[in-house]
């Protein structure tokens, strides 16, 4: 090919369309040279080899006259190989733009990926002369406009927010009403069968685990594992090609964008947002010993945190090799333009950040206005986004729950690990449970935020399935190859009697109840809930409480097998959902103040001991109490009005208690709504008087 590169210009990085030809820009300040490599319609022979001419502050651009979107392409980038300065340069590699908006095809894991000679003695210090283009995905020159403009949003406030995280593909890779070739796949997400699932749940919000290109870490492939999860990217800003439906064998000029945009829009249609679950912390190429797929060939050196007494390493507070350098102005960019790309052309309504206590790292720790923290929250494209975080990582002082500014909602393991442990019938938990319940404002309470900053889940991706945590009390990942060594070992769970599956009745009856009692227990804490996919089904892992590396059966919704049992218990989950959708006391927009309200009669919350009386100092700390009941002012589940009230009482002992109404004041008469003790949705009618004593069945509320 004849073609050649004019100067083009340093700004927008990454390869973009004008009509008439492409600009190519890509950063790197340390390189020598750069390379943009062509390829032909499938990506399977290297067609030019056209040297980037100017270099710009760090970036080395070029403009491609008569370049059209379609046009397959990477990087070569030349400059030192010297892994103990921090320098990772092979131009025998062939490097995925990190701005890449489309890409064609996935890793193949080969030898050659990696920069050094994989037998060499001297490991990483070695250089591996191989070319490696046949087994990289090629980067698509895209048009986002060919894009239809953005629509409006469901934009739900934090207070009307329910979430469903869950995994693209293994939502429907076993899901009847899919069409075999839409299972797995963006557009199989978008189908009718799921949502009107999700519709008939009451879930307002879905959070998709990574969407980024992402690929297998080499120790899994040693094993002959993949990773299903998707926490291991290597590009930001197309949509990864294994969940694409369209476009598989041929080159799409939207880089798979307009599927995935239009699952979004199809969502939104139903009244549901979508929350992307983004990997910013670290990326897959891994520590010194990693392969070479993108960034640290492009500039190892500006992209990674290395160790500043040997830059031959890196530093690793992630826990998977490596840590982006979030302190670099560039890799800060890098970061915005994807969040504003997602934000613009994907039409996603928020994102949560893994580890994101990494993005918070600076040389004095971590720092809630650091610079990368602070830039997403001035930014105007993002001003409307929901912001989400996983607020720890494993570096020194990681754990950051309850740090972060008013602006970002935060998952909430305290809430996880104490609700479990109440449930499992733990003592001396009730006042660490009634701050949960109330939003946890002993965590976020003092730093002008809202209940709505915590995130309130029993389960996530990462750790057991409800089913599993009522079914085992030790974690079983045989599986996954590491002879059950990965994965938390404290987990909080009970098994009710027997460690796994089980046909005895009363273990049966007594899991269902405990994932009633779950599943109420999150429904009636202010906050924002979280329930993960597949657990109103009954779904289980047969233990495995890491099954990130379990692309099959293991990790799939299984929609073929509602029983009885598990039909009652999604109209449970129904019921409750609904529940706090239609009550006033779940959509409270700040922390209660036990102050009275109203009349003056009753607070807006009070603590009752199951003697009928507010609770006492003594009351709160009795060493072996198990049991826990509230009153919220102002709530009715049936008209809305604002005149009645709400009694929940909780009962983790096993055997049952007696608890005796509040006075008239609070109300002359109660009736029963939700009782977790009964097998179905629909309970006995069943009218309390005031001073009245309510008998509690054991492990209920």
């Amino acid at each position: 090919m004849g073609a050649k590169l004019k100067h083009g210009s340093p700004y927008p990085l990454g390869a973009t369309w004008d009509g008439h030809g492409a600009n190519f820009a890509l950063f790197s300040e340390t390189a020598h040279l750069v390379e943009l490599c062509l390829f032909d319609a499938r990506g399977q022979r290297e067609t030019a080899r056209l040297a980037l001419p100017c270099q710009t502050d760090g970036v080395w651009h070029g403009y491609l006259p008569d370049a059209q979107p379609g046009q397959l392409y990477g990087y070569r980038v030349h400059g030192p190989y010297a892994p103990e300065e921090g320098h990772r340069f092979n131009p025998n590699k062939l490097l995925v733009d990190p701005y890449a908006k489309g890409l064609y095809g996935n890793v193949s894991h080969h030898d050659a990926n990696y920069a050094f000679d994989l037998s060499s003695s001297h490991e990483d210090l070695s250089f591996d002369d191989r070319d490696n283009a046949a087994y990289m995905p090629k980067c698509i020159l895209t048009s986002q406009e060919i894009l239809d403009g953005g629509r409006a949003k469901p934009a739900r406030p934090g207070s009307d927010t329910v979430i469903y995280e869950l995994h693209v593909a293994g939502m429907t890779r076993r899901h009847p009403g899919v069409s075999e070739g839409l299972r797995g796949t963006y557009a199989g997400l978008a189908s009718d069968a799921v949502l009107d699932h999700l519709k008939g749940l009451g879930v307002s919000a879905v959070e998709l685990m990574p969407v980024f290109p992402y690929t297998d870490e080499p120790h899994l492939v040693d094993k002959g594992l993949t990773n299903y999860w998707g926490y291991s990217p290597y590009s930001f800003f197309a949509p990864t090609p294994k969940y694409l439906s369209a476009g598989r064998g041929s080159v799409d000029p939207t880089g798979g964008m307009r599927e995935f945009r239009d699952m979004v829009r199809r969502f939104h249609d139903a009244g549901i947002e979508v929350i992307l679950d983004v990997v910013f912390n670290h990326t897959v190429e891994g520590g010194h010993s990693g392969p070479t797929y993108s960034l640290r060939g492009i500039d190892n050196q500006a992209y990674y945190h290395l160790r500043p007494d040997n830059p031959r390493f890196y530093v690793d507070d992630t826990g998977c090799g490596n840590t982006l350098n979030v302190a670099h102005p560039r890799v800060t960019q890098l970061i915005m333009d994807s969040l504003r790309h997602w934000t613009r052309f994907g039409e996603v309504d928020g994102f949560r950040f893994d580890l994101a206590a990494t993005l918070g790292r600076t040389v004095k720790g971590f720092l809630p206005n650091a610079g990368f923290l602070a830039a997403v929250e001035q930014d105007p494209m993002l001003a409307g986004v929901k912001l989400i975080a996983e607020p720890w990582d494993l570096g020194p002082g990681g754990y950051r729950l309850g740090r972060f500014s008013p602006r970002w909602a935060e998952w909430n393991d305290k809430y996880r690990n104490t609700l479990r442990a109440f449930w499992r019938g733990d003592y001396g938990l009730i006042r660490e449970v009634a701050h949960r319940l109330s939003g946890s404002n002993d965590i976020f309470g003092g730093q002008r935020r809202r209940p709505q900053a915590s995130i309130n889940f029993v389960t996530a991706h990462d750790g057991f399935t409800l089913q599993d945590l009522v079914s085992y009390e030790h974690k079983h990942n045989l599986s996954n190859g590491e002879e059950n060594r990965d994965g938390c070992g404290e987990n909080f769970s009970w098994n009710c009697g027997v460690e796994g599956d089980s046909q005895r009745r009363d273990v049966a009856d007594l899991r269902l109840i405990q994932k009633r009692n779950f599943i109420a227990s999150m429904m009636l804490t202010q906050g924002v809930p979280m329930l993960l996919a597949g657990d109103e089904l009954g779904r289980t892992q047969g233990g495995n409480n890491n099954a990130y590396c379990q692309d099959n059966e293991i990790s799939w919704l299984d929609w073929s097998n509602l029983d009885a049992e598990d039909h009652d218990f999604l109209a449970f989950v129904k019921k409750m959902v609904k529940f706090r959708r239609d009550c006033p006391a779940f959509k409270r927009r700040d922390f209660f103040t036990g102050e009275r309200v109203g009349d003056g009669s009753v607070k807006d919350i009070t603590w009752w001991s199951p003697d009928g009386h507010e609770m006492t100092h003594e009351d709160w700390h009795l060493p072996h109490s198990r049991s826990l009941a509230f009153h919220i002012a102002g709530c009715d589940h049936h008209t809305g009005k604002s005149n009645a009230g709400l009694m929940v009482l909780m009962n983790a002992n096993r055997e049952r208690i007696w608890f005796r109404m509040p006075p008239a004041i609070y109300g002359e008469t109660w009736r029963r709504v939700v009782d977790t003790a009964y097998a179905t949705a629909d309970i006995p009618t069943s009218v309390i008087r005031a001073d009245g004593v309510f008998e509690l069945k054991e492990l209920s509320m």
